[in-house]
């Protein structure tokens, strides 16, 4: 899979792959600021100022949400610290008190294990995005257009399926309710990360190769690539999840104004997806922070709909 990812041509998935590869590593240690008050820390009199945001990587969405949310969150006095993990890492980080915040679970379907593995441990803090769905998506030329015609013609695709990480909802619901639906088994499932995805499935469009891969909506990649999604008559997939922020368990009572903010937060699939196209088309990738300003300028009043103005 590494040399697939090297050869990507495209400098955003490169971009992407190598700062998840970094963030894992920097998420596997763990915080250093040595506070002893959990992820938030103390700020002296008694409200916390500082906030650890979990990550999922490679989950576009919900980098763009965190970095929108450093912005608010550093504007208005806090200090912000960002660590990206598998799902699993995070969850399970989430209900360790390791993270303050994650703003990418995807519910009832795609994190509802989790939920239901820690959610004595979580809180609930509001969905900001609704219609959210798993997709199984192929090149735009591909010879099908269904789920149900994979297995038949699975060697123009080279008998592979590509997936993501094996943490991912996706992963699991893939393996669980799609292969088996649909009788995929005699495919090769590739079990990667979300850039080494990307990275397959940019090589193959740009050697005119077909190419099928797990992906999910709202996601930058059906604006960069000509791809499509294949038909789920039985529905394995699931209906379409809703995003959340959950916290940690007492983070309202930790950060009581942080969660009315987050109470009031939503975003659109427009916005969403001209945020991403800003932070992963326009600047790669390279500085998200500079994407989110460039993005505020041309929404003036998001924040102000957000903590008030």
């Amino acid at each position: 899979m590494t040399q697939i990812t090297m050869q990507i041509t495209r400098r955003h998935v490169t971009a992407l792959a190598a700062t998840t590869a970094v963030a894992l590593t920097l998420a596997a240690c763990g915080s250093d600021d040595g506070g002893d008050d959990g992820a938030g820390g103390d700020s002296g009199n008694g409200e916390d100022k500082a906030i650890t945001i979990g990550i999922h990587g490679g989950w576009e969405e919900g980098i763009a949400a965190s970095h929108l949310w450093k912005h608010i969150l550093e504007e208005q006095g806090y200090e912000v610290d960002m660590q990206t993990a598998d799902a699993g890492v995070i969850f399970t980080g989430l209900a360790q008190g390791d993270y303050d915040v994650n703003f990418d679970t995807w519910l009832p379907l795609t994190h509802g294990h989790y939920l239901e593995e820690f959610g004595d441990d979580l809180e609930e803090l509001g969905m900001w995005l609704e219609e959210a769905p798993l997709t199984i998506a192929v090149n735009e030329d591909a010879p099908i257009t269904s789920l149900a015609e994979l297995a038949d013609n699975a060697d123009a695709f080279g008998n592979r399926l590509v997936g993501i990480d094996a943490g991912a909802g996706l992963t699991k619901i893939t393996q669980e309710e799609v292969i088996p639906t649909y009788g995929l088994e005699g495919m090769d499932y590739i079990i990667s990360s979300t850039p080494a995805m990307l990275a397959e499935l940019s090589a193959a469009i740009d050697a005119g190769e077909n190419v099928v891969v797990t992906l999910w909506k709202p996601h930058w990649a059906y604006d960069e690539f000509p791809i499509r999604d294949l038909e789920d008559p039985e529905g394995a997939l699931g209906e379409p999840d809703d995003i959340y922020a959950y916290g940690t368990a007492g983070f309202s009572e930790r950060f009581p104004e942080v969660a009315e903010w987050i109470a009031n937060f939503t975003m659109t699939e427009d916005q969403l997806h001209s945020l991403e196209n800003i932070m992963f088309n326009e600047l790669d990738g390279e500085d998200n922070d500079a994407a989110v300003e460039q993005w505020l300028e041309e929404n003036p009043d998001f924040v102000d709909s957000v903590i008030g103005g």
